[in-house]
């Protein structure tokens, strides 16, 4: 991404603002603000807040771009959160609609939504007596890149996309689980009552060691992702 002098950054979803400091660190002279949903990520992110040019807003990214001014943004990051919102391709306009003539887009996503991690853990939240707690809980889903690149195109933009499949070598218990719960599946486990995510959990742990045999040197556990950099017309 050649932005050699950004003067508004935006980071979408910026969680605990990791990200969002390090956009602040590369782009000293532009003023960088985090946006994130949650209260609890915008409280141990303003911890972070730098002032007049790094701060934190919390705001659902829909709500945020129905009220971003156009054009107002030279540089627009989102960092795997896009996969949260459904039917995010949709926003595809209005996030290029913020963006500045010749600013920039950047956005990654997971694409391992068909890898057991996540199937497996779909198909026991659809069986009893899981099934009436879990459903309509949110259901993270991304496109391949070459989605993401024509959707973008046919918005005038200069579009790079590509995915990259990484393997980790994961140690300990139920490793694999040990990684999904904190993220994909964690929806599934807060909307179960105690005694049965208890029971969810051992049961997902099963499939998952028959799924990810680990034959002593770590479970490895592919993980794709797409990432997207495009830059507007000017």
């Amino acid at each position: 991404m050649d932005a050699p002098d950004p003067r508004v950054v935006v980071d979408l979803g910026c969680g605990p603002g990791n990200l969002t400091s390090l956009l602040s660190d590369r782009w000293p002279g532009a003023v960088v603000t985090g946006v994130d949903s949650s209260a609890d990520m915008i409280t141990a992110a303003s911890d972070r807040s730098r002032t007049g040019r790094l701060a934190f807003h919390r705001s659902d990214l829909r709500d945020w771009l129905s009220t971003a001014n156009p054009g107002e943004v030279d540089v627009l990051v989102t960092n795997a959160t896009l996969q949260w919102v459904p039917g995010h391709l949709e926003l595809m306009p209005a996030l290029v609609r913020a963006i500045a003539p010749g600013g920039w887009l950047a956005f990654q996503v997971p694409g391992n939504f068909d890898e057991p991690s996540h199937t497996l853990r779909a198909e026991l939240a659809d069986e009893p007596p899981y099934a009436e707690h879990t459903h309509g809980i949110a259901d993270p889903r991304s496109h391949d890149a070459a989605t993401y690149l024509r959707a973008l195109q046919g918005l005038g933009c200069t579009v790079d996309a590509w995915e990259t499949t990484y393997l980790h070598v994961l140690h300990g218990p139920d490793p694999v689980f040990t990684w999904v719960s904190g993220t994909g599946a964690r929806p599934t486990l807060q909307a179960l009552p105690a005694d049965l995510r208890e029971r969810f959990e051992d049961e997902f742990k099963r499939r998952l060691r028959v799924a990810y045999a680990d034959e002593g040197r770590g479970v490895v556990l592919p993980f794709r992702r797409i990432f997207v950099v495009a830059r507007t017309g000017s």
